[in-house]
């Protein structure tokens, strides 16, 4: 089914959903990550888009309370998608991520995609990533029941 004909679903920042139905999931992207699950097997996918910055708009260090808050969002996440499955040649992940152009000033060693990457290598599940670094924002859309994604600019209509 063509993505325009599918229901828009659209994620929060600091949400997921889940859904084996074919729906397309948008996030929108400016300071924040997308991580995008789909199991093949179960034909089961699912978005969950998380923000990653303090406020200096720059990756925020990896501290105990995030550690802590994204590894129990990260859990229900997957194993929203998941379930008990542990076929895990089945599972295809991919995060996504938005940030500010760098600037001189040096960057935090540990991100939320350094945190996601880690735990999902730990769980046996492969994943590509993609930082995107400008000031716009930019759209994430996903089709869960597929596992499609794809990024697109966010248009701003003048008011």
């Amino acid at each position: 089914m063509p993505a325009k004909h599918l229901t828009e679903l659209i994620v929060a920042p600091d949400t997921y959903q889940v859904s084996p139905e074919p729906v397309l999931m948008i996030a929108e992207l400016q300071g924040a990550l997308a991580l995008c699950l789909h199991d093949e097997g179960r034909g089961v996918g699912g978005l969950l888009h998380l923000r990653f910055v303090g406020g200096t708009g720059r990756p925020s260090d990896v501290t105990d309370n995030t550690l802590s808050s994204v590894l129990v969002v990260l859990d229900r996440f997957k194993r929203g998608v998941i379930g008990n499955s542990t076929r895990r040649d089945d599972i295809q992940a991919r995060i996504l991520a938005h940030a500010l152009p760098p600037t001189e000033a040096g960057e935090p060693s540990a991100t939320l995609v350094d945190l996601i990457r880690a735990d999902l290598a730990e769980g046996k599940i492969g994943c590509g990533t993609q930082m995107t670094r400008r000031i716009e924002p930019v759209r994430v859309c996903f089709q869960p029941f597929e596992g499609r994604v794809w990024i697109s600019r966010v248009d701003r209509k003048a008011s």
